[in-house]
């Protein structure tokens, strides 16, 4: 398996153009949302109803686990991402079904158009899960990385990535 600072740096490849990784700022996290919203439905209920378990719900626990076991501190951080973006999910999916698909595929939809518009305009490069899917679960840790590092925090494992970007250039 892959460490920390080579999944992000293979990432970080894709992503040199600030403006591109601006749009994955606002796109990933919409797309994040969508993911959640639309695998909120259904519902199974579990411990005699006391609980449900969605398809949002499994996905996002089987990612934070992938997360945890790259970092502990970042899975952490991205574990209640998950458990935000499932609460919005979970939220959405009790509203309408009309309401609930439109948001979804809206959000889905503005989310990938901000991917799309970075990679085309700005980065002319293809994004990074078109040769390697792991980067549809990298992504989202990378913004929080970009993120935390622009807060003054992990800007030693930024530093990293980006030295490790260089030096396949």
């Amino acid at each position: 398996m892959r460490t920390l600072t080579e999944h992000l740096s293979q990432y970080a490849a894709y992503h040199r153009d600030t403006r591109n990784v601006a749009t994955h700022v606002v796109g990933i996290p919409l797309i994040v949302l969508a993911i959640a919203a639309l695998l909120s439905r259904p519902a199974w209920p579990v411990f005699s109803g006391a609980l449900s378990v969605t398809p949002a719900a499994i996905l996002f626990a089987l990612a934070t686990m992938f997360y945890l076991k790259l970092d502990l501190p970042l899975g952490f951080g991205m574990g209640i991402v998950s458990a935000a973006s499932a609460w919005f999910g979970h939220w959405l999916a009790m509203q309408t079904t009309t309401l609930w698909l439109a948001t979804g595929i809206g959000l889905f939809v503005t989310g990938w158009a901000f991917q799309l518009v970075g990679h085309l305009r700005f980065e002319h490069r293809k994004p990074a899960f078109v040769d390697d899917v792991i980067g549809l679960l990298i992504g989202p840790l990378f913004i929080l990385v970009e993120l935390l590092s622009a807060w003054g925090l992990r800007r030693d494992l930024h530093v990293a990535i980006h030295a490790a970007d260089s030096a396949t250039r």
